[in-house]
């Protein structure tokens, strides 16, 4: 439903504040009244302490916004205000769906927004992908919407991209809700042994004890997704099976949701053999950042190479993530963003 067409949510007046403005300045200010439905609890739209409210004038300093009772008087650029407009149509769409909002969610739909993408804010937003105590996981970007639909429309989807930006905990639960909707019968999730700055030789404990560390991103996600004495029992079955990337080697495996971790740690030979391990029935994930390669020396990664080879394989999709998908603290973006003009200077400096 496109805003304009959202029940009793339209302003009532649109005036500038000198006819004569817009021939005279680029960004005339004009002032608008939205009056909401009256059933809109303002509080939920406004957030405690008016929160959010405060989110939406810090993200538009040039427009005045005063709120009276169920209205929005908006004073400022008409470009902001038409903004605004449709974000209010957004954000109670999000509520009308049975999300509440936060101060995440606002900005984020503003980026969105004001990015002039094809998809809604509210669209993105409330896509449920598996949910577990109370706690139901979605995409929080356009990037990982995009990311979230590539894979349930292709076979091998690989997501690439800086860490933070959900790569592979979203993959995690696609894989978890394949599992419930029994498209799959289990899991695999693997990962290369590679060590970053510590030998696995040089370890205590058996084979295992030096191995799980590896593999503990994965179980702390599953454990998020799925009821935690529930785990033991699915993998003792081999419902769900979290592996070293070697012990793949020789395996066929069907009807199985199989990711891939930290591919960027994977030589072209083990990216081949990883690959080919694929059956019938079921899908991979590879996730990795080829911005943090910790091999050796002379070896390529198998993700920076899959990419030269495979790129126009039909059932293959490559999903790109970058710094304005992370979804951590907001200096994991910008340290994401300033890494990233730091390699494009050295690289021009060449």
């Amino acid at each position: 439903m496109p805003p304009s067409d959202h029940p009793d949510l339209r302003a009532l007046d649109a005036i500038s504040d000198d006819p004569r403005a817009a021939a005279s300045g680029p960004a005339p200010r004009v002032q608008q009244t939205i009056v909401l439905p009256d059933n809109i609890p303002m509080v939920s739209l406004l957030g405690p302490t008016d929160e959010l409210l405060r989110t939406m004038e810090r993200a538009f300093p040039r427009t005045e916004i005063l709120v009276r009772g169920n209205e929005f008087r908006l004073h400022g650029p008409a470009g902001d205000l038409e903004v605004l407009d449709r974000l209010l149509d957004e954000l109670l769409e999000i509520l009308e769906a049975g999300q509440p909002l936060n101060k995440d969610a606002v900005e984020r739909s503003i980026t969105m927004l004001r990015g002039q993408t094809r998809e809604r804010p509210a669209d993105v937003l409330t896509t449920n992908i598996v949910s577990n105590r109370g706690r139901t996981i979605r995409p929080k970007t356009l990037g990982q919407k995009h990311y979230v639909d590539a894979i349930g429309d292709n076979t091998v989807v690989f997501g690439i991209g800086p860490a933070g930006t959900g790569k592979t905990y979203l993959a995690m639960a696609k894989a978890v809700a394949a599992l419930q909707a029994k498209q799959v019968n289990r899991i695999i999730l693997t990962r290369p042994a590679v060590e970053a700055g510590e030998k696995l030789g040089f370890l205590p404990g058996t084979l295992n004890d030096k191995i799980d560390p590896y593999l503990r991103p994965l179980y702390d996600a599953l454990h998020d997704m799925i009821d935690p004495e529930s785990i033991p029992r699915l993998m003792a079955a081999g419902t769900i099976e979290v592996a070293p990337l070697a012990f793949m080697r020789g395996r066929t495996l069907n009807d199985s949701f199989i990711i891939l971790d930290e591919a960027q740690n994977t030589s072209p030979e083990q990216m081949k053999m990883f690959l080919t391990r694929l059956g019938f029935g079921s899908k991979m994930v590879v996730t990795g950042d080829t911005s943090q390669v910790d091999l050796p020396g002379g070896i390529e990664s198998g993700l920076k190479v899959v990419q030269r080879i495979l790129t126009d394989v039909d059932g293959v999709h490559f999903a790109h993530l970058d710094a304005a998908d992370v979804v951590r603290h907001r200096l994991v973006g910008e340290i994401v963003s300033a890494y990233d003009r730091y390699d494009a200077t050295k690289g021009a400096g060449r």
